[in-house]
């Protein structure tokens, strides 16, 4: 039996990335970047309800919606302005889709047991404090038989040409903030354990890799350049702040960064996909 997690411990975790407009854009070019490959396999049958947890500024509820646009989806997120600027962005892009918006803390989802058939989490569980937890009380909103799916990635897969200490330790720096904030950016190589730790069966958990070269400067510019490596930057200050590294020794991991994204440089990381299967009601 776990230990219950008290709701407002959720409530107070950090977004360690911010919620700036910079922000938002860089999660908006990693959605679309990255759309084939994350959501490949995903589409739920017509009249089926979907509940999203977590869906930001809706970035990747654009696609979920484009994949499955006869579904019904329910899209969950503790922030209002998340919430507004995801209603927005969906009613831009696929105004015809069926969407409810819904602000609330994920272990306080106000629906009855098994209301939705399936549950898609994306770059959630990360930022979570008791992220096999929050998996265990999703399983009471999914009916026996429905499908989980968890999308998670791993700062730890990060692998690239030329290969820098510096441009490494500028990533650790991200890392070790997550860690702070109560999240873990480490958790994609953890998924198996914990969707099977939370009682789902039938779990499937499989790698989706990101490999950006010149002749995909596609991927070069939408996830080395704009997402990946702007995820790093925009914890300057806090990395300086928090003493993990001297200026110049970022200054240095950044360049470096950057170069794995010029003519001769090279970009791969490991982003982790999991489907598992409710087997039946949670446990009390």
């Amino acid at each position: 039996m776990t230990t219950p997690v008290d709701p407002v411990e959720i409530d107070d975790i950090g977004y360690v990335h911010g919620y700036s407009a910079h922000e938002t854009r860089r999660l908006g070019d990693q959605a679309d970047t990255l759309a084939a490959l994350l959501h490949s396999g995903t589409a739920y049958p017509p009249g089926s309800k979907v509940l999203e947890v977590g869906c930001g500024v809706g970035a990747q509820t654009v696609h979920l919606v484009t994949g499955s646009p006869l579904a019904h989806f329910v899209a969950a997120d503790i922030s209002a302005d998340s919430l507004a600027q995801a209603r927005a962005r969906v009613t831009a892009h696929a105004p015809g889709a069926q969407v409810e918006w819904l602000q609330a803390n994920l272990f306080e989802l106000p629906f009855p047991d098994a209301e939705f058939d399936h549950v898609f989490v994306c770059f959630v569980l990360e930022h979570l404090p008791a992220p096999g937890q929050a998996l265990a009380a999703l399983r009471r909103v999914l009916k026996p038989g429905g499908t989980l799916t968890v999308i998670e990635g791993d700062h730890g897969s990060p692998l690239f040409h030329p290969d820098s200490a510096y441009a490494h330790a500028a990533i650790d720096c991200q890392v070790q903030l997550q860690s702070t904030a109560g999240g873990n950016a480490l958790i994609g190589r953890q998924l198996y354990p914990l969707v099977t730790g939370a009682g789902y069966e039938d779990v499937v958990v499989r790698p989706r890799t990101v490999y950006a070269d010149r002749s995909r400067p596609a991927l070069v510019n939408g996830f080395t350049r704009n997402t990946f490596i702007a995820m790093i930057e925009s914890v300057r200050e806090d990395a300086l702040a928090a003493g993990l590294m001297t200026p110049s020794d970022w200054d240095r991991g950044i360049t470096d960064l950057h170069r794995t994204a010029a003519d001769d440089g090279t970009f791969h990381y490991t982003f982790f996909k999991a489907v598992a299967v409710n087997p039946g009601a949670a446990e009390e």
